[in-house]
């Protein structure tokens, strides 16, 4: 078999948690224990798994393989998990049964695979477990916890809306560290001052870069095809707001990366937003802002920067 490289990709490596609505063999699991466990995934190994939270995101990701040229896929999908391989069986039949383009895995039995991120090119990780995803974040690796319950999903729509935050999402937490301190003016001080200075990249920077080069592949199908409608559409939904808003723009471009909106909006409620928008997927920083999109709004926390490394739900920051 030839060499497959995931270089110059975007690869994409997702926990079966995460894809698939795993409650009631989890319960299992929890109640009963790893043999258990293991017995129940045999016994329901031709029981097709429920879509996850992130089935509608990863969906629509992979059906952008259809802008290459050549059939060399542009997206990479790799499960990531700690199943054994006898339980991950029934995982990648449900990912058959889904019509799902994912054929590559890494089953690691109880053990974390996140650290598999780097060799496998990944630009982000998606899982339901909080450990994993802190720890992969604390090495400095893109990866992200979902929230809620799965979304209904229609089959026949390949839109993708991607929307994120912006201060410990695609930036760093430099200015966020100025709120806690110095609160809302000095925070607004501090940004005015630096407005020229460019942030720090965050976890997920990278991520929309990637995003950015599929964003360009359809811009060159456009070109060529007057009739294709575009399919991913970004946004940035953040608590910023006039005049700190100016610095989150000028960084985005200094990065070479674009959104197709951003939403400014100094406290509001983001939820309400969410429920307009609409998007696929949404990453945030800070949970207190995912309670309130969670229940109609597919939710990924990045637990990085400061408002983590207080007490969970007590992270009141700018977003």
């Amino acid at each position: 078999m030839s060499r497959y490289s995931l270089e110059n990709r975007l690869v994409v490596g997702i926990a079966s948690s995460a894809l698939f609505d795993l409650k009631e063999s989890d319960a299992v699991f929890r109640k009963e224990g790893e043999e258990s466990y293991r017995a129940y995934q045999r016994a329901h190994l031709d029981s097709t798994l429920r879509p996850g939270v992130a089935f509608p995101f990863i969906r629509r990701l992979l059906s952008l393989n259809d802008l290459s040229p050549d059939g060399d896929p542009l997206v990479e999908v790799i499960i990531l998990s700690r199943n054994d391989p006898d339980t991950g069986l029934r995982v990648m039949r449900s990912i058959n049964a889904h019509g799902l383009p994912i054929t590559r895995a890494v089953f690691m039995q109880g053990r974390a695979p996140f650290r598999f991120m780097p060799a496998l090119h990944m630009s982000l990780f998606l899982s339901a477990d909080a450990d994993d995803v802190r720890e992969a974040v604390a090495r400095g690796l893109p990866a992200g916890r979902v929230l809620g319950s799965a979304v209904d999903d229609d089959p026949d729509d390949h839109d993708l809306r991607i929307a994120f935050d912006f201060d410990g999402v695609l930036a760093g937490d430099e200015s966020e560290r100025v709120f806690q301190e110095g609160g809302l003016e000095g925070f607004r001080t501090h940004e005015t001052v630096n407005v020229a200075t460019p942030h720090d990249a965050g976890p997920l920077r990278d991520f929309l870069r990637d995003i950015n080069k599929l964003q360009r592949a359809e811009e060159a199908r456009r070109r060529t095809d007057p009739e294709y409608a575009i399919r991913v559409h970004v946004s940035i939904v953040t608590a910023r707001n006039a005049p700190s808003h100016e610095r989150a723009v000028l960084s985005l471009d200094n990065w070479g990366v674009t959104v197709n909106d951003a939403f400014f909006l100094g406290g509001i409620d983001k939820g309400t937003i969410m429920e307009v928008l609409r998007p696929h997927i949404f990453f945030d920083d800070q949970v207190s802002h995912l309670e309130g999109t969670a229940p109609t709004t597919p939710s990924v926390h990045i637990p990085f920067g400061v408002v983590n490394e207080r007490v969970p739900g007590a992270d009141a920051g700018r977003g």
